[in-house]
């Protein structure tokens, strides 16, 4: 199948709080060479990096625990989440991004992390693509108590859990974030624990 064209893009800022959602009018190309005008939303929020800290030693990860209220709203009775740690890019480097995430929310200073893959998270509605890295720690490397940054109205627990544990809090419903499991199976397929 032959992916369309677009024309005439036209986009109009419907709501620019938190972060900015776009609506965007377009001709499309259909496959049989007609076109049709479409409309989409797209939440416009930056892009993104996850890393997930393991001990291979132990055969612990290290994740997080915090609220999110768009879960809340859908379900989620608590709105609590478990995820790795994770950030907005804010324009720097993923890389300088993500070791500035992992000091922030758990207090482990990493120097050297592995990217392993690249994916747009949510590609119907939302811009962002998310940058997933990996990185060993150790006892050793923590330098504070993590949590969160106090201005960023972040509160965040931080959690030292077996990887086998993990798996089964996948298999549980426990953990329902997308990049924690992507990483996590990462983990296990690369037999990195």
């Amino acid at each position: 199948m032959k992916n369309g064209s677009i024309r005439n893009i036209r986009k109009e800022v419907l709501s620019d709080q938190w972060y900015t959602l776009n609506k965007y009018t377009y001709d499309y190309q259909k496959e049989d060479g007609s076109w049709e005008t479409q409309q989409r939303e797209a939440y416009d929020r930056g892009n993104g990096a996850a890393i997930l800290l393991y001990n291979p030693k132990n055969k612990t990860v290290i994740l997080t625990r915090q609220f999110r209220m768009p879960t809340y709203v859908n379900s989620n009775t608590t709105g609590m989440m478990i995820e790795v740690c994770a950030g907005m890019l804010d324009d720097q480097d993923p890389v300088i991004c993500i070791k500035k995430e992992v000091e922030e929310e758990t207090g482990f200073r990493v120097e050297h992390v592995e990217k392993v893959i690249e994916a747009y998270m949510s590609p119907g509605a939302v811009t962002e693509i998310m940058h997933f890295f990996i990185a060993p720690y150790d006892n050793s490397m923590k330098i504070g108590k993590g949590g969160g940054v106090a201005d960023e109205t972040e509160n965040i627990e931080v959690l030292e859990i077996p990887i086998a544990e993990a798996m089964q809090m996948i298999q549980q419903g426990l953990i329902k974030d997308a990049k924690t499991i992507m990483l996590l199976q990462y983990a296990q397929i690369q037999k990195l624990l």
